[in-house]
C-alpha cells in the first residue's frame, strides 16, 4: 500500500489530489455535536495543500437514497474545515456537475475545495458494477491522484471508496496508515492479556468478532444491550431488556466455547433497570432500582451495567497489556445511565498498557462524557470498519489501495 509519505515525495504541487474522507458526523440541524471525524483527517488535507496540491475532498453524510435532501449536506462541514485549516474552503453544491467542475477548476495551487455529499448520486452506493463505475468516471475526471483516508467506509464496496481508485494513481492517507496499523496490534502482534469490552444494543451485530475474539483475546466483557441475550441464554429472566432470542442457540455455543478454550467470558453481575425508558432531549431524571444481574424483574428493562458490575470490569481491564472497546454499555447519553459506560472509559484511562476506543457510538461517548481524547492510546474513526477487520474480513476501500 502507497503511502501519502511516498507521493508527497513525487510531488503534488499543481495536481489534482481527490481525497477520501469520512466525514460523516453528527449533525443538529446545521451545527455539528462532534467534529472528531472533521479533525481525524485534517492532517493529511493539510499536509496536501501545504505540498501545493489542488485538494478536492470527498465524502458521504447520513444516508440520503440517493438524491440531494438538505438535511445531509455537507455545507457545515466545509465551513467546519476551513476553520480547522485556517484557510477558506471552497464548497461545490453537487457531486460531478457543473458546480463542482467550476469549483475544482477555480482552485489554485494550496486550494482546498469539498464537494456535496456523494451519497446524493445513487452510482456511490449501487450495486450494480456498471452503474457504480459510471459515477467513478464522472469523479476521475475531477482529479489527477487519489489518496484514501476515509477509513470509516473501507468497508463499503462504493464508487469513490472501491472504484474510483483502480482509475488513479493512489495511496493512503495518513489517518488510514495509522488504523491498520492499529489493528495489526489487535490482531498480528498482540501484547498480553488482551482484554475486550463489547457492547452496543444488539448481539447479532457483534457475533463474527466475537467468534474470532474467542481464539485471540484471554477476556471478553459483555455489556450494553446486547448483554440481556448472553443473561437469558444463561436462564436468567431479563425482563422487558432488549433480547435477540433467535440468537440465543448461538451464544450459547459461545460461552461453551470459551469455557473450553479458556477464555474468560464475562457477564454483568448487577444491572441498573427501569419500567421506561429514559427522555433523552430532556435528560429529565429518571425512575430507576439496581438489582443483580439474575433479578431483573419482568417490568423492567436494563439500561446500564450496575457499580458492582463497573468494579468488576475495571478489575479485568487493570492488568491488561491491550485493550478493545467498541460499543457502549448503557444509554450514555442519559446522566442516570451513564456510569458504567464513564467507568468503563475511566478503566481504560488507569490502564498502562494499550488502549483502542473501536469508533461509533463509543467514541462520541467518550467525547459526549467529556474525556480527554489524548489520553488514550487510539480512537478509531470507523466502528463498523473496525470489526469487519477483526473478524478477519477482506475491506474493499483497504484492498482498492493495494498496489
Amino acid at each position: 500500500m502507497k503511502t501519502i509519505d511516498e507521493l508527497l515525495a513525487e510531488g503534488v504541487s499543481g495536481k489534482r489530489v481527490f481525497v477520501r474522507a469520512d466525514l460523516n458526523v453528527p449533525l443538529d440541524g446545521t451545527s455539528i455535536t462532534d467534529d472528531g471525524r472533521i479533525r481525524a483527517v485534517q492532517p493529511t488535507i493539510a499536509k496536501l495543500a501545504e505540498a501545493g496540491a489542488r485538494v478536492v475532498v470527498a465524502s458521504h453524510l447520513g444516508r440520503p437514497k440517493g438524491a440531494p435532501d438538505p438535511a445531509f449536506s455537507l455545507a457545515p462541514v466545509a465551513r467546519r474545515l476551513g476553520e480547522l485549516l485556517g484557510a477558506d474552503v471552497a464548497f461545490a453544491t453537487d457531486t460531478v456537475g457543473d458546480s463542482a467542475k467550476q469549483t475544482v477548476a477555480a482552485l489554485a495551487d494550496g486550494q482546498v475545495a469539498v464537494l456535496e455529499n456523494l451519497r446524493f448520486n445513487a452510482g456511490e452506493t449501487s450495486k450494480d458494477d456498471a452503474e457504480r463505475g459510471a459515477f467513478a468516471d464522472e469523479l476521475a475526471e475531477l482529479a489527477d491522484l487519489y489518496v484514501g483516508d476515509g477509513f470509516g467506509a473501507v468497508h463499503r464496496k462504493h464508487a469513490s471508496v472501491f472504484d474510483l481508485p483502480a482509475r488513479l494513481p493512489h495511496a493512503a492517507g495518513f489517518l488510514i496508515a495509522t488504523e491498520v496499523g492499529v489493528l495489526k496490534k489487535l490482531t498480528d502482534d498482540v501484547k498480553r492479556p488482551y482484554v475486550v469490552v463489547l457492547g452496543g444494543a444488539k448481539v447479532s451485530d457483534k457475533l463474527a468478532v466475537i467468534d474470532q475474539l474467542l481464539s485471540k483475546a484471554d477476556r471478553i466483557l459483555i455489556g450494553g444491550g446486547m448483554a440481556y441475550t448472553f443473561l437469558k441464554a444463561q436462564g436468567h429472566e431479563v425482563g422487558i431488556s432488549l433480547l435477540q432470542e433467535d440468537q440465543l442457540p448461538v451464544v450459547t455455543e459461545y460461552m461453551e466455547r470459551a469455557a473450553k478454550s479458556g477464555v474468560e467470558l464475562v457477564l454483568p453481575v448487577d444491572i441498573v433497570a427501569s419500567s421506561d425508558f429514559p427522555d433523552l432531549k430532556t435528560k429529565a431524571p429518571a425512575d430507576f432500582i439496581t438489582v443483580d444481574a439474575d433479578k431483573i424483574p419482568a417490568d423492567k428493562e436494563g439500561l446500564d451495567i450496575g457499580p458492582r458490575t463497573r468494579e468488576l470490569y475495571a478489575s479485568k481491564i487493570a492488568d491488561a497489556e491491550t485493550v478493545f472497546w467498541n460499543g457502549p454499555v448503557g444509554v450514555f447519553e442519559h446522566p442516570d445511565y451513564a456510569g458504567g459506560t464513564q467507568a468503563i472509559a475511566r478503566a481504560l484511562l488507569n490502564c498502562d498498557g494499550f488502549t483502542v476506543v473501536g469508533g461509533g457510538d463509543s467514541a462520541a461517548a467518550v467525547r459526549t462524557l467529556g474525556f480527554d481524547e489524548n489520553a488514550f492510546g487510539h480512537i478509531s474513526t470507523g466502528g463498523g470498519a473496525s470489526l469487519e477487520y477483526l473478524e478477519g474480513k477482506t475491506l474493499p476501500g483497504l484492498a482498492a489501495l493495494e498496489d
